[in-house]
């Protein structure tokens, strides 16, 4: 089992944090990591990225995976990993950046559309994929690409995501979730972020118990 498996095992959410400021870093990951986050990505599109990405990875990358989303070519893969992040989470399916990511031994979790997206993807070594965006891949889609792909496959719905829509991708066979504006947004005080934290974690909770029942 890889440290990605192990670290969204018990919670499989990936808090995406597009637009976050530095200096708001460590105050909004200490209350999704108490709140049971084990996966921070920042996306490249926000403000200092790199600089975000190597406080993260030095404040809290013994205990959780901190990586970039929006990883667009092979050279911003060299400076994720240069920042300490160590999860590069992407848009799109190149393999070209896939294939840096793992020559790397990154984690990487590129976003797809299609099945064949999805198989070339997994070809080229990805370690889940990003179902993006969710709100033109409903559950249904879901559940027809589990019956084609490799049953350990890691399908991470992402876009439009709530507490209250996960559990139609849990049924069909999401393994988690990428969670963003529903989680976190820029202007966002941090007490309503560790609110909508705790919505999603109390969410997944619930499905989970009543799958045990």
């Amino acid at each position: 089992m890889t440290r990605f498996d192990e670290l969204i095992q018990d919670l499989p959410l990936i808090a995406i944090l597009r637009g976050l400021q530095t200096e708001m870093a460590v105050p909004v990951a200490s209350v999704l990591i108490e709140a049971g986050f084990r996966v921070i990505e920042v996306p490249l599109n926000s403000p200092d990225p790199f600089k975000t990405i190597d406080l993260l990875a030095q404040e809290f990358g013994a205990d959780v995976m901190i990586g970039a989303g929006t990883v667009l070519e092979p050279a911003q893969v060299r400076q994720v990993q240069e920042r300490g992040g160590d999860l590069i989470v992407m848009p799109h399916s190149d393999t070209s950046v896939i294939t840096e990511a793992v020559a790397r031994d990154l984690t990487c979790v590129p976003g797809v559309a299609t099945p064949t997206e999805a198989f070339a993807a997994l070809s080229a070594g990805a370690a889940g994929l990003k179902l993006f965006p969710a709100e033109g891949l409903p559950p249904a889609v879901l559940k027809a690409w589990r019956a084609v792909l490799p049953r350990e496959t890691s399908l991470f719905p992402v876009g439009g995501i709530s507490p209250d829509t996960m559990a139609p991708y849990l049924d069909a066979g999401a393994t988690g979730f990428g969670l963003g504006s529903a989680l976190f947004k820029p202007d966002m005080p941090v007490s309503e972020i560790e609110k909508n934290a705790r919505a999603f974690v109390v969410a997944w909770d619930a499905w989970r118990s009543a799958r045990k029942n």
